[in-house]
C-alpha cells in the first residue's frame, strides 16, 4: 500500500530515543523529508550515519524541550530548513518516577507534564499555524496505553498520558474542520531503553528482565513480549497518511491487547 508519504516533511521530536528513531527511519524509508529533535548534538551526530539517508533528506535539530523557545525555534529551523510542514509526530517522553501519593513531589509532577503535555501542546502550537494555512496535513501524538489503564503508584506518569489524549483530542475538534487529521498512538510496554529504567523503578533488583516482561506482557492476547519499535513507529505512519485521512481524534492502541475487554 501506498501511503503517499513521499516528500513530505514531517517533524519528530524526540528523534534519537527508542522509538524516536524507528520513527524517524519509518518516514524516511517511505520517502518522507524529516526534521527531528534530540537533546544534544552528539546523539544526532551518532544517529545520522544510521539512517542511509537521501542527501538533504533528514536533518537533526539540538532542542530542550522543557523550554518553550526551543520548541518554537525547533518548528520555526525545521520549517526554515524544509520550506513547509506536512506531519507533526510529538513523540518525546518521559517516564517520571514511581511514588505513592504520599511520597509525590510538585517538581516531580511538573517535570514529567512539561515533557508529555505542554511540550506537546507547544510543539502543535508553533506547527498548526502552517498546518491550518495549507488546509491539509496530519498530527500523530505518541501518547500511551497509560492514557487508558492507571497504576499504582505511578500518578503523574499515568494521569500526563490521560493529559496528553484528551489534549489531542480537543486539536483534533479544532484543526479538522480546515483539512488536518490528528490522533494517537498508545503503545503499552516497548523494548527500549526507557523500558528498562521502569522495570529499574518498579522491581528495582528483585526481578531480571526477561521476569518483568513476563510479568507486564504476560496477559496480552497474542506474543507475551514487549512491542518493538517499528511496531509503533508502523501505527504512526498510517495515522499520519492520507490513507487515514477519515480518522481523527483516535487513539490506536499498540500492545496486542484486546481493546473491547478493557
Amino acid at each position: 500500500m501506498d501511503l503517499k508519504l513521499k516528500d513530505k516533511v514531517v517533524l519528530v521530536t524526540g528523534g534519537t530515543g527508542g522509538i524516536g528513531t524507528a520513527i524517524v527511519k519509518g518516514f524516511l524509508n517511505e520517502g518522507a523529508k524529516v526534521a527531528f529533535s534530540s537533546t544534544s548534538q552528539a546523539k544526532i551526530d551518532a544517529l545520522l550515519p544510521t539512517l542511509e539517508a537521501a542527501e538533504g533528506q533528514v536533518a537533526g535539530f539540538v532542542a530542550d524541550l522543557n523550554k518553550e523557545e526551543d520548541i518554537k525555534n525547533f518548528v520555526e529551523n525545521a520549517k526554515a530548513h524544509f520550506g513547509t510542514i506536512d506531519v507533526v509526530v510529538p513523540n518525546a517522553g518521559y517516564e517520571g518516577k514511581a511514588h505513592p501519593v504520599q511520597d509525590m513531589t510538585l517538581d516531580l509532577f511538573e517535570q514529567t507534564y512539561m515533557l508529555n503535555v505542554f511540550a506537546v501542546m507547544l510543539t502543535l502550537k508553533y506547527a498548526a499555524p502552517t498546518l491550518i494555512e495549507k488546509k491539509s496535513g496530519s498530527v500523530v501524538v505518541v501518547a500511551s496505553a497509560a492514557a487508558y489503564e492507571p497504576t499504582a503508584g505511578n500518578s503523574a506518569y499515568v494521569s500526563s498520558k490521560y493529559a496528553v489524549a484528551g489534549l489531542t483530542k480537543c486539536v483534533a475538534l479544532e484543526l479538522g474542520p480546515v483539512g488536518v487529521h490528528v490522533n494517537y498512538v498508545c503503545p503499552g510496554p516497548v523494548d527500549t531503553p526507557m523500558m528498562l529504567r521502569i522495570e529499574k523503578d518498579f522491581f528495582g533488583d528483585s526481578m531480571t528482565h526477561e521476569e518483568a516482561m513476563a510479568m507486564l506482557a504476560g496477559t496480552y492476547a497474542m506474543d507475551k513480549r514487549y512491542a518493538k519499535p517499528e511496531e509503533v513507529a508502523n501505527a504512526v505512519l498510517y495515522l499520519a497518511s492520507e490513507v487515514s485521512s477519515h480518522t481523527a481524534g483516535m487513539g490506536m492502541h499498540v500492545d496486542s491487547k484486546v481493546s473491547a475487554a478493557s
